[in-house]
Order: structure tokens, then sequence, then C-alpha cells
């Protein structure tokens, strides 16, 4: 009999996935890969997939690894997907499927099997994540099966086939969005949400942040130790990746940081509508900026942002592992080696500002840039430079003059 591993939350997608896949005729090995997404008891979860017929069930927690090795990589790169989104469900796509193949490896299954629908983007980062750990792959995504769709054109049918096969489901009454999240981040999207005029940060029950306007009335301070680029202090402790995410999602949640809502570019083609929290990001990626300005000089910083965005689309649309990112991710551990130092931030109803930022290795000599006389600067030398430089300007000019 064929045997696939299933990227399983218990809900009532995969929960349908499970069943119908055994129908298909195959043994499936269902994996919770716990990224920190909330649910009422992760071994209720497990006890489910083997009560409705898996062939093994288990938990694997990434949290760490997913704070460690991919978000504070892409963060280092200040990384944001046009400009403003922080790729909080982008960047665990791949470390799921690279789970899950594992098991496969492990328990010896034919084929990897995920609940992502045909029209969004988790579908790509699945399957090119997969395709690219593992070539010769099968991938089922049930979402772009005829046969599947047929059979499940809604939740109705859904909610009956469980209720067919004796699966525990919640048929709640479903809320007027969707929404999706794990440590770093969470997302909402759909429903009433699909609408551009209607106000995103008015929809949602926020999972980590409150509103600026419901935020404390007075100044909060955090302060946050980089080395190399890695942020490893909070407040003067020492703490591993997931406790700084998690202390820092406290922290910028309760003072109304990390609120975004953006229509974005779909790796498939289409416009979609998103709202999102990821208050400890937020903070990270403000504050390790801080500690950049100081340490990195201007030629490697500019280029750096002019790669930025190559590393957020390829994340965005499910590139990780690939020749190019190991050569920009390998970039990366060069231009961070010197990114070391503190920052203090004051928080504010929404708003970051820097208060004090320090570091062992600052490129920032008040001499030099003081207004005051003094210093290794000597601004005559400015007459010669400006010269210089100005010299194409003033040829281009005599022979073709501008109006003005």
């Amino acid at each position: 009999m064929p045997s696939c591993v299933l990227a399983y939350s218990g809900g009532l997608d995969t929960s349908v996935i499970l069943g119908w896949l055994q129908d298909e005729g195959y043994d499936v090995h269902c994996v919770y890969v716990d990224l920190g997404q909330p649910c009422e008891d992760r071994e209720a979860i497990l006890k489910k997939a083997h009560t409705c017929g898996a062939k093994s069930a288990r938990i694997v927690d990434v949290q760490e690894e997913l704070c460690r090795d991919f978000a504070f990589p892409v963060m280092q790169w200040q990384a944001r997907y046009e400009g403003v989104y922080l790729l909080g469900t982008s960047i665990a796509r791949p470390l799921i499927s690279k789970i899950c193949l594992q098991v496969a490896r492990e328990v010896g299954a034919d084929a990897y099997a995920h609940g992502a629908t045909g029209k969004g983007n988790d579908q790509c980062r699945f399957q090119l994540a997969a395709e690219a750990l593992e070539p010769g792959v099968k991938i089922i995504a049930p979402w772009r099966i005829e046969k599947y769709r047929a059979l499940f054109p809604g939740r109705t049918e859904m909610i009956a086939y469980c209720a067919e096969k004796n699966i525990p489901v919640k048929a709640s009454v479903s809320k007027p969005y969707s929404s999706d999240e794990n440590c770093l981040h969470i997302s909402y999207e759909a429903g009433v949400l699909e609408d551009p005029k209607v106000t995103g940060v008015e929809v949602p029950e926020f999972g980590m942040t409150v509103s600026p306007q419901q935020a404390p009335d007075q100044i909060e301070y955090v302060t946050i130790g980089f080395e190399k680029g890695v942020p490893t202090t909070l407040n003067g402790t020492k703490v591993s990746a997931l406790q700084m995410v998690l202390g820092l999602n406290q922290i910028g949640g309760r003072n109304g940081v990390g609120r975004l809502d953006m229509i974005e570019n779909r790796f498939v083609g289409m416009k979609s509508r998103g709202v999102y929290e990821a208050p400890g990001m937020t903070l990270l990626y403000e504050a390790h900026r801080y500690i950049e300005q100081l340490t990195l000089d201007r030629d490697l910083l500019h280029l750096r942002d002019r790669l930025s965005p190559e590393i957020a689309e390829m994340v965005y649309y499910g590139f990780w592992y690939t020749a190019k990112m190991d050569a920009l991710m390998a970039f990366n551990q060069q231009t961070q080696s010197v990114v070391t130092g503190e920052v203090k931030l004051g928080l504010y109803k929404g708003n970051i500002m820097v208060c004090s930022r320090t570091s062992p290795n600052s490129l920032y000599d008040d001499k030099i840039a003081s207004m005051e006389a003094g210093g290794s600067y000597n601004q005559t030398d400015a007459e010669g430079f400006l010269r210089i430089m100005g010299l194409p300007g003033r040829v281009q000019g005599r022979v073709r003059s501008r109006p003005y």
C-alpha cells in the first residue's frame, strides 16, 4: 500500500484530507509541525489523528529553529516584501517541508501531502522547498485535484463527510476572515477583508497586539543586544532566539507595535489583501537597523539594501533552498560579522523611538562629524572633491544646456 506524510493541523481541512487520502488507498503519517500556533491541546490532535486511522502521528517542535535559522537571517537582510511585509508566514513554509520530508524518509513514505489551496502562495512554498530537497518527491495537493474539489466544494460537504466518517470536528460558525499564526506573527485575510474599503485594523480580533489607542499612556523602554547581527540579550539578560521573539511579542504587543494592512502581489499573479501583526519582529528589524547604522560603511550598507528586495521576493515566492539564496546568505554572514552592539528603544502607542545605541565596532566619529572646528576632516578638501564630482555635469551643461 502506498504511504504519504501529511502536514497535519487537526482542523477541518486536514481532517478531511486525512480521511480522503485513506479512501484513495494511502497509509498516512501525520506530522504536526509546531511553529507556536495556538491550539487547545496538541496531544488531543495526535490522539485524533490516530483515532481517524493515521498510520502514525507526531509533533515536531521547531519554534527555536524557525526563529534562529529562518527568521533572524531574513531580519538581518532587512527584507520586507513590497517594502512592508515581514514574511512571517512565508518564512515558516520551507521549514515545514523540510520536517515532513525528514519524517517521510524515516517512515519510508512515497509522497508528501499538504492542505494549501490552489490559489495561494503556500502551495508554491511547500512544493518548491520539497522538490529542492527531494527532487523526486511526489506532491499531493488535494485542492489542486478536480476530483477532490468536486467532493468538497464547501464547508457543508466537508462537515457532512466528517460526520459520515465519525471524524470529530468543531463545526462552529466561521469567523468573517481566516487567520494563520505562528510565534513570529499572525496574518488575517479573506472574508470581509477582501473588500479594500473595509478598514483592516478594525476587523480582526488581534491576538498579539492592543490597538495604539489602547496602549499605555507612558513610554516603555526596551534594550536589545546584538552579536554579529544576532539578537542575544533582552533588557540585559541573555536569551534564546525563541525567548527573544516571545519576550518582544509581549513588550511590543502591549504597546500597540507591529500592525500592518496591505494589498500585496501574490506569486500566482493575483492581488490579495492581508492584515498582519508582528510586534517582536518589528522591534528586531528596527533595533538591528540602528546597530547597522553605526557599524556598516556606506557602500556595503547601500549594496545590501539594493539586494534586500531580492531576498524578500525569494522568501515570499518559496525559493529558500536555492544556490542564489545560499550565496546571498554567505554574503550576509560576512556583512553581519561587525553588527554587534546594544540599542535602547522607547515604545509609545505604536511608535518606536531610538533612545541610545552603542557598538564596539562603531564607525561613527563625533570629532569628524562635529560642526565645530577640529578633527581630521578639512573642509577645504571639499573644494577639489566637488570640482571633480561636478565635472561631468559641467561638460554636459556646456554641450546641452538645460532650461531653468
